[in-house]
């Protein structure tokens, strides 16, 4: 069975355009490197894909830059000057792009404005109102982040606190007394007064003698 055809359009998906381009490429570089051995020709291919790569074929012993100039001497003509031109005209627009900007900032800072007329300085209030509006909406938004990130650490917090004093609670042998470490010397004891609140008590037992020493409210 032969082939499909092939609908020649813009593939959307972007990973098969991707794999489309490399295929393509490599089999338009191998008919340009047939077209240089077979006819002795001198083949130039400049290729700039989707995702700004560049991929060059020339002819071997030879360079792009030689193919162009024996092309502009062929049809007589100076592609380098007129790209030159258009070079210069772009540098010329955005140096005018960037004056104009600057010039922007400083009436923004109050200076340059005896120039201006009445509308202009309206238009120049007007912008200067947006922007202080765009700068208030940055600033409350990065407060409020701020903010809602301090309350849920502090939830956080307070959740953490809770799990610890429930699993306090649930260790002790009678919540009502609380729980004895070192059972055998009575270095230390913990203990819960539940009389309606959480008060946690701690104290310490002399080794070997049943006397209380040195109690403590924790």
């Amino acid at each position: 069975m032969g082939r499909g055809k092939i609908e020649i359009k813009k593939i959307e998906n972007s990973t098969n355009r991707q794999v489309t381009y490399s295929k393509r490429r490599n089999g338009i570089f191998k008919k340009a490197h047939e077209l240089s051995v077979l006819c002795d020709a001198k083949v130039s291919l400049i290729m700039l894909s989707g995702t700004k790569k560049f991929h060059e074929y020339t002819s071997p012993a030879t360079t792009t830059k030689k193919i162009i100039d024996q092309y502009q001497s062929a049809v007589g003509v100076d592609l380098w000057s007129t790209h030159f031109e258009k070079m210069q005209e772009n540098l010329r627009r955005l140096k005018e792009i960037n004056n104009k900007l600057r010039r922007d900032i400083r009436q923004r800072m109050g200076e340059d404005l005896d120039d201006l007329n009445w509308d202009q300085m309206c238009t120049l209030q007007e912008k200067i109102i947006d922007s202080l509006t765009i700068i208030r909406e940055r600033k409350y938004h990065v407060i409020k982040t701020q903010t809602d990130t301090y309350r849920k650490k502090v939830r956080n917090l307070k959740e953490r606190h809770g799990n610890l004093l429930f699993d306090l609670e649930t260790r002790c042998e009678d919540p009502k007394y609380g729980i004895v470490d070192n059972a055998g010397d009575y270095n230390s004891a913990v203990a819960y007064h539940l009389d309606g609140g959480s008060s946690l008590y701690s104290f310490r037992l002399q080794p070997r003698h049943p006397n209380l020493h040195d109690l403590r409210l924790a």
